[in-house]
């Protein structure tokens, strides 16, 4: 009997860590290779990891929650030199896909991350296949049900958790039918279209014996409310936005510079256009506008598509031109990416932020969606309100905040007319980049906005 250590990958990106979203095994059970194991959150995404061989799980790094440093020990393994045994039949492979993850399902896997092989399930406890006929009406699946009900959080995907939550069902009161005693999509249906669910046992030593698996690593404390109160664990995506927050506005010297732009004309523009766009099956809005404007003043002024890489002490001026859009979403803000912005039409722009926003806002966006951006906008939209500090997103140095368009007067050859007028904030890294420049910048995109004609001189 050997042990093996399997460390946390490095997923790149300058990825340094990643917490423990939940595991989908247990100490003490035997697993097969590429068998689902531990779904883990990072900076950028969530991924679900699997097994790198066949054997015993002998420690896992720590309960759900914890943090793990990249290249540190995740998992623990006992091999077996060969006679770990096989599962005694193949499992039907469960209804509900990929794992669900915090910013949906990601289909991009890091090497020993393939969801496609079966999980070996408990000697004591054949499991019952999605489809089988009768499943949570059985002997067996009520016997497993008393087990779910007297866990502390029994088995489940995210996307069946929120199911079961929509569909007002205690996940514990479900019969579990997928493999090691896992409440499937399936599953919560079934409960949801039942009057009567199989009647619990009695809560006694023998019922307590019937677990189909052992018990499930020590998970996140739920809320607590009181009276007054409730408190709640901060973890995930909220987790992650707090300690990017807080480590970019501790780390740069923020100075914002804000100043009105007449988009009068933009306006106009994009209604000529809207049709145009109609037709291709793209809704325009004004975002498209703002990148190609935001590209275009990138080029003039390269220090502002820079970042400062800490590991070797150099400012690092890219030539490609991500841009970020940074989405409000159930779970949080995140920053999807228009790669390449500088290469695509104004129409391909506007095509991208449309696809990007239906994926991130029904939490199906990509891991790549939401990585290597150099340069971010931020909008509030209608709620946008006069102006705001935006925070950088490092390592950027600079980021655009766009806020509401409002009809006020304003002078056009001597004379005061009403205007539509729209106020942008800009962040900078005062380390990297200087006041003057900062303000160039800002009047770059102002006279491309205020002139959008001239965008199409770039395209």
């Amino acid at each position: 009997m050997s042990r093996f250590e399997f460390k946390l990958p490095d997923i790149g990106e300058g990825v340094t860590e990643g917490e423990v979203v939940q595991w989908l095994v247990s100490e003490g059970e035997i697993v097969c290779e590429d068998q689902p194991m531990v779904e883990v959150m990072t900076d950028k995404a969530t991924v679900t990891i699997t097994s790198p061989k066949a054997g015993t799980i002998a420690r896992l790094a720590g309960p759900a929650g914890s943090v793990v440093p990249v290249h540190s020990v995740l998992v623990v393994f006992e091999l077996a030199g060969g006679s770990v045994p096989p599962a005694a039949a193949p499992l039907a492979k469960a209804s509900e896909g990929p794992a669900a993850t915090a910013v949906g399902d990601i289909r991009e896997t890091l090497p020993g991350m393939d969801l496609a092989q079966p999980r070996i399930a408990s000697a004591a406890s054949p499991p019952v296949a999605a489809s089988s006929p009768g499943a949570a009406s059985s002997p067996d699946a009520v016997g497993r049900l008393a087990a779910n009900y007297y866990n502390e959080k029994p088995l489940a995907t995210p996307a069946t958790r929120k199911l079961a939550r929509d569909r007002a069902i205690d996940l514990r009161s479900v019969a579990p039918t997928g493999p090691n005693g896992r409440v499937l999509k399936g599953d919560v249906e079934r409960a949801a279209q039942s009057s009567s669910p199989p009647e619990l046992p009695a809560r006694s030593a023998a019922t307590l014996a019937v677990p189909a698996r052992p018990p499930v690593a020590v998970v996140a404390p739920s809320p607590v409310e009181s009276a007054l109160e409730v408190r709640s664990p901060l973890k995930g995506v909220r987790k992650k936005i707090f300690d990017a927050m807080g480590r970019s506005v501790h780390t740069a010297a923020h100075f914002t510079f804000v100043e009105e732009c007449d988009v009068t004309a933009l306006k106009a523009l994009r209604e000529r256009l809207r049709p145009l766009a109609a037709e291709q099956g793209v809704k325009l809005t004004f975002l498209p506008f703002f990148v190609k404007a935001v590209v275009a003043a990138l080029k003039k002024h390269p220090q502002l598509n820079s970042a400062y890489d800490e590991s070797t002490n150099e400012i690092v001026v890219r030539r490609y031109y991500n841009i970020g859009i940074a989405a409000s979403t159930e779970q949080g803000l995140m920053v999807p990416v228009i790669k390449d912005a500088d290469k695509k039409s104004l129409l391909e722009v506007a095509a991208d932020i449309q696809r990007l926003g239906e994926a991130t806002k029904s939490g199906k966006v990509a891991a790549d969606d939401l990585r290597g951006s150099t340069f971010t906008i931020t909008s509030l939209g209608q709620q946008g309100g006069l102006f705001a500090t935006p925070i950088l997103n490092m390592p950027e140095v600079g980021i655009l905040g766009l806020h509401q368009m409002k009809q006020k007067p304003v002078v056009r050859n001597g004379e005061i007319v009403i205007g539509d007028v729209q106020l942008l904030s800009l962040s900078f890294d005062h380390r990297l980049i200087d006041g003057h420049i900062g303000a160039a910048f800002a009047y770059e995109i102002i006279a491309a906005i205020e002139n959008p004609d001239r965008l199409f001189l770039e395209l």
